[in-house]
């Protein structure tokens, strides 16, 4: 693979120099359009308030994120040639996220992200019940999870938005009130970081994430197999026919879940293997090649040739999902009324293992009275010349 060359996205020509603070344009329908995300995200849930609020950069990047959910509505990069694309699916207005079936776009993941097996755990002798909702299993913290939640703004500055969540003893089922605080912060390096922080009063377990679905082509363009992708991760999780994991993680060696060098993610996706057939296509936990817990490692790189964008993915976690949009059909219709296709996004969410509560193997998700949960996510983007 050649090397990325990341260039400064000032000035490239002039459709983004002509585009306002507020609303920028291009032919193709790939913009946020912030008076009309405002109007529709300016809402009131259960007596609580939801806005929209941008961030930007000095390269013409902008990010959209709404405090239902610590959603990402919209990110939008210049592509090679200048163009602003929007690269995250979502939708153009609150309602749509309260009444259309993917819950999950863009927003933060808890308490829990990923899945419990059966939907229950014990911790110091206690048996906690979750609610199942996806199949036996709990997914994404059930579903009165984060995502679907109104965040306390604590502060908004042009690239920066901190937002706070109290997660209530035994909501959805976990022990402890859990005060949660993420802060986006879009930088000039062309850096979305996300910064998740968290404590509790009563022994808990917790595995934040945020769970927005890329398409480095563009939203609502028709697929993601011909991105680039690398992981930089030896092992990952084989899973049983509901996705838990079994076992101890196995070798990427020889196997269509081979991404240590730059590999089309449709290149094996569709070959004669269990782990294919078990997740429909990628849908796996890959841990993450680390010399230490609290490391800071690249966890992956994807390179889109049709526009030029990359995207390379920095975290503190063990671990990195791999979800290559296998349950995307076409029903859903989204921003700028474009149709989400199956497998147009994928999606890399930076995490500790599934069902870590239930297997002692796997490193610790347990937060105790007096301990912060502390890690940090960086999404970096740039050219590819």
């Amino acid at each position: 693979m050649k090397k990325i060359q990341l260039i400064a996205f000032i000035g490239l020509i002039s459709l983004m120099v002509h585009c306002s603070a507020d609303n920028a344009s291009n032919e193709n329908g790939q913009v946020l359009d912030s008076t009309a995300l405002k109007a529709a995200y300016t809402k009131s849930i259960n007596g609580q308030k939801t806005s929209i609020y941008f961030l930007t950069n000095t390269n013409n990047i902008t990010a959209a994120i709404t405090n239902f959910g610590g959603r990402i509505v919209g990110l939008t990069v210049p592509d090679k040639n200048g163009q602003a694309t929007d690269i995250v699916l979502g939708y153009d207005s609150l309602d749509h996220y309260l009444n259309k079936p993917e819950a999950y776009f863009g927003a933060i993941i808890g308490r829990y992200g990923n899945r419990i097996a059966k939907a229950q755990f014990k911790l110091n002798d206690t048996l906690y019940q979750l609610t199942a909702n996806n199949g036996p299993n709990s997914l994404h913290g059930g579903p009165k999870g984060f995502h679907n939640q109104v965040w306390e703004v604590v502060s908004h500055q042009p690239n920066q938005l901190v937002l706070s969540y109290l997660s209530k003893d035994r909501e959805e089922g976990y022990p402890g009130n859990l005060l949660v605080k993420v802060t986006y912060t879009l930088t000039n390096e062309n850096e979305l970081r996300m910064e998740y922080e968290a404590s509790t009063d009563k022994t808990t377990v917790v595995n934040l994430t945020n769970h927005a679905y890329y398409n480095l082509n563009g939203q609502g363009e028709n697929t993601i197999t011909n991105h680039e992708l690398t992981i930089f991760a030896s092992n990952y999780s084989a899973v049983d026919s509901t996705l838990i994991p079994v076992g101890a993680p196995v070798t990427v060696k020889g196997t269509p879940f081979d991404f240590t060098l730059p590999k089309l993610i449709g290149k094996d996706i569709g070959v004669e293997h269990v782990q294919i057939k078990n997740g429909l296509g990628y849908d796996h936990n890959f841990v993450l090649d680390k010399q230490s817990p609290d490391e800071q490692v690249k966890a992956a790189e994807v390179y889109a040739p049709n526009t030029g964008i990359t995207m390379e993915v920095f975290t503190t976690e063990p671990a990195i999902q791999f979800y290559s949009g296998n349950f995307l059909d076409g029903s859903l219709i989204g921003k700028k009324n474009k149709q989400y296709p199956y497998r147009s996004a994928f999606c890399l969410e930076t995490q500790h293992y599934p069902d870590a509560p239930n297997q002692p193997a796997f490193p610790s998700t347990q937060l105790a009275p007096g301990k912060k949960y502390q890690t940090t996510t960086i999404y970096k983007f740039g050219i590819k010349k």
